[in-house]
């Protein structure tokens, strides 16, 4: 399945450069300064607190959002991570992307139990779903069934999933 993305237009100047038209200078700020306080706690209560009270972003109990990892800093709010998840060191997840002649925005939903390896980076529209792995370095550029084992640049299925439900 294809990313699911908003597309708009832009006349002239690439979307990066006008970028200020597209959001605002002081939400950028603001979300710049939590999301470096956020990458730096140790606390994982504090900084989902942070990215729930400043970012306004879904963030799932006892989801654990390792040292480093890069929150989209000009629309976190289009970020939903389920509970229970681990979400690995460096990741940078992404709800916008600045093309030369237009931008784009997605939602990124992720399901309950979901485990992101480190330094991935994750793209805007995708949907990683509930109990799925993501293994360490993955680029995910487009939606991950629920329970499956994905990995790679470009990302590639390596075991099927079995629809979220637990081995017995």
């Amino acid at each position: 399945m294809s990313r699911q993305t908003r597309r708009f237009p832009v006349h002239g100047a690439n979307p990066l450069w006008q970028l200020y038209r597209t959001v605002s200078f002081w939400k950028v700020m603001k979300n710049f300064i939590v999301i470096q306080i956020a990458r730096y706690t140790p606390f994982l209560s504090w900084k989902n607190w942070l990215y729930r009270t400043f970012l306004r972003m879904e963030i799932g109990q006892q989801t654990a959002v390792a040292l480093m990892v890069m929150m989209d800093v000009m629309f976190p709010e289009l970020i939903k991570i389920g509970r229970n998840c681990v979400i690995g060191y460096n990741t940078t997840i992404l709800a916008h992307e600045y093309l030369v002649e237009e931008y784009r925005l997605g939602e990124v939903r992720i399901g309950d139990g979901v485990l992101i390896g480190a330094n991935s980076t994750i793209l805007p529209g995708v949907t990683i779903g509930e109990g799925a792995i993501v293994a360490a370095g993955t680029v995910v550029h487009k939606d991950v069934p629920p329970g499956a084992f994905v990995g790679g640049n470009p990302m590639q299925l390596i075991r099927e999933g079995n629809g979220g439900q637990k081995e017995e």
